[in-house]
């Protein structure tokens, strides 16, 4: 893997994902569909009319056509014409349908009811490690037809429309296609803050708005295979050790050498799915001493040895529906902060 000019794009190529097949929602007149608990990311937007959108216990949000969104995992939702209409089970609706697009008050006469449409599919991760690098996304990312990272894929929209409402030679590739880049368009606004009170983001994603955490960030993904310290990188931030610890843990989530041992696992395990290099000539690339050195800290953190996560099928790396740990990855404890350095 070779590093980029910033993290995000170093994730961004490393990201392994499961798209769902698109689907449309088509409804005129008043209604209201509640989505229960989904284990995905739900990514979508509005091509027509407006809704309402809302996650459990916060307030919805109104969407208009161009409008783009993303829904985090694990988030029960509601869609609605308007807020005072009883929900009913989307799950039911959809299991019934019988097209890809979803008709609701289809028997109403069209020039009397503004007509709402709105297209979307999921994101699952084929890879454990980027899904806790990406876990700080908000339950709900509202990206507005007016801001740079909605109005890049407008063009695209007619596309998703196309394509939820026929089935043609390459229709699977290109959803996969047209999902991923819905997906890293929202990750873009979510850094860039283009949505809304995403300033104070949690985790990885909002470290990258820190000047200094984001610089760090950068130097461990460009040279990780040097032998980092904390102070070294403070010092690279203009910070001291225990402040730039502090800081570090606290927007992403983990100590910076913990991050740092993750990261390079995440990248040796790119490294051995896309190459036939021995495990060794690749250890000594990302920094550890020798191979036995690697793959005690490979199998550290993902519970497998470097060999058999090479041969595991991509699909055997998903979250279970239980969350953390899944097979094979697991989650480091408290313990593992030790695992700092490259030969831990």
């Amino acid at each position: 893997m070779t590093p980029s000019a910033d993290p995000l794009s170093d994730v961004l190529a490393s990201l392994h994902i499961r798209a769902g097949s698109l689907s449309g929602l088509e409804a005129r007149g008043s209604w209201a569909l509640r989505f229960e608990l989904h284990e995905h990311i739900k990514i979508g937007a509005v091509l027509d009319g407006g809704c309402w959108l809302g996650v459990d216990d916060a307030d919805p949000v109104r969407l208009e056509a161009g409008d783009c969104f993303l829904l985090a995992a694990r988030e029960s939702f509601t869609v609605a014409s308007d807020r005072g209409t009883p929900y009913r089970s989307a799950e039911e609706l959809y299991g019934a349908a019988d097209s890809r697009i979803v008709q609701l008050g289809h028997d109403l006469p069209a020039q009397a009811q503004e007509r709402t449409l709105i297209v979307g599919s999921s994101v699952d991760f084929l890879d454990t490690t980027v899904a806790l690098l990406l876990g700080g996304l908000p339950p709900l990312v509202h990206i507005r037809a007016a801001t740079p990272h909605a109005q890049a894929i407008q063009p695209l929209l007619g596309v998703f429309l196309d394509e939820v409402g026929a089935v043609r030679a390459g229709t699977s590739v290109m959803s996969d296609r047209l999902t991923e880049i819905l997906f890293i368009q929202a990750l873009r606004a979510v850094v860039a803050a283009d949505a809304p009170d995403q300033a104070s983001l949690p985790g990885w994603l909002g470290a990258l708005n820190d000047p200094r955490i984001s610089r760090a960030l950068l130097l461990m993904h460009q040279q990780a295979g040097r032998p980092w310290t904390v102070s070294a990188l403070g010092t690279h931030v203009g910070m001291g050790r225990a402040s730039f610890a502090a800081r570090f843990k606290e927007l992403v989530g983990l100590p910076p050498l913990l991050y740092l041992q993750r990261w390079r696992i995440l990248a040796v395990g790119q490294e051995l799915r896309r190459s036939e290099r021995t495990v060794a000539s690749v250890a000594a690339q990302w920094g550890y001493s020798s191979e036995s050195a690697l793959s005690a800290a490979f199998k550290r953190i993902t519970g497998i040895s470097p060999a058999q996560y090479r041969s595991a099928p991509a699909e055997a790396v998903i979250a279970t529906r239980d969350g953390w740990p899944a097979l094979p990855f697991r989650v480091p404890t408290a313990s593992d902060s030790r695992a700092g350095s490259p030969d831990a």
